[in-house]
């Protein structure tokens, strides 16, 4: 199914006392561009939440914000640096006496000091990233669930882009198909108007015919073009992302057209060209949203 590069995925799950709220974001990006933003105490978690992106997202520019809220008291060792505690004491009971001014002490505003209070966090790093990774995973379903659904509309848009694309081959084919009949006609009216004479040397009027035919024939690029075509066609049903193939098809449908543009001796088939190539220009810019 064609994916949009652009979501949005969010997920928020409490387990044990932790809350996790985890975002995913993405834009379009001709690589894969992962920037991962993460609460310091599991900040060593980046590693594994890029691989897990990276294994279910293949192009855009992805930023994740993961958000940590922790209530819990497993794991927690709380230790106050008495030492340290007693000599901030001290000395302000030393300022107190010195200026005159009162010892009331708050143990609470102590224990705010640097390094008086102490937490450590000794939870299992294994069961930490399961519960990450478990709200990390409900986020990336819902950001490609709405990927899949901007995909879709960008599916239909381009089904009908790509029919006018075949429809406008299939005129040019026509035209195309009697150019050199009637080429032949006014090449041959013409010669006998500058000679004023009906008779036309037919070898001479035949090799100037192959000519006109080997410089203007443009069956080769249609025969291609309807190639492209078909693999485009194709390609919208395919599961696997398929943004850089797309991105290849239409340089060559491009090249196809301009190849026309510069043979067509046919004002009909001129326009269709330039009708040709806005819409395959609609179409170069569409696909640069698909994954």
């Amino acid at each position: 199914m064609i994916r949009s590069m652009t979501g949005f995925g969010r997920s928020k799950i409490e387990i044990e006392g932790k809350e996790y709220n985890v975002e995913i974001r993405s834009v379009n990006h001709k690589y894969t561009d992962i920037s991962v933003k993460l609460p310091r105490q599991i900040s060593y978690l980046e590693d594994k939440i890029r691989k897990t992106i990276a294994d279910k997202i293949s192009r855009g520019k992805i930023d994740i914000f993961v958000g940590l809220q922790d209530y819990s008291e497993n794991g927690k060792d709380i230790k106050i640096n008495r030492e340290i505690a007693k000599a901030y004491i001290n000395e302000f009971k030393a300022l107190a006496e010195e200026t005159g001014i009162s010892q009331d002490i708050n143990i609470i505003d102590i224990a705010k000091l640097p390094e008086v209070l102490n937490i450590k966090n000794e939870e299992n790093e294994d069961e930490i990233w399961n519960e990450v990774s478990t709200a990390l995973n409900l986020a990336i379903d819902n950001f490609i669930e709405m990927r899949e659904i901007e995909g879709k509309k960008i599916k239909e848009d381009l089904k009908n882009r790509i029919k006018y694309v075949s429809d406008k081959v299939e005129e040019i084919k026509k035209y195309s198909s009697g150019l050199i009949e009637e080429y032949i006609v006014k090449l041959e009216n013409r010669i006998k108007e500058l000679l004023k004479t009906d008779v036309v040397d037919k070898d001479r009027l035949a090799q100037e015919i192959v000519i006109f035919s080997d410089k203007s024939s443009i069956e080769e690029e249609l025969t291609r073009l309807d190639s492209h075509i078909n693999q485009f066609v194709n390609l919208l049903e395919k599961d696997s992302p398929v943004g850089k193939k797309f991105d290849f098809i239409i340089q060559e449908m491009n090249r196809e057209v301009n190849t026309i543009g510069s043979k067509a001796n046919c004002l009909e088939i001129t326009n269709r060209v330039i009708e040709l190539k806005t819409e395959i220009e609609n179409i170069r810019e569409q696909i640069q949203n698909i994954e």
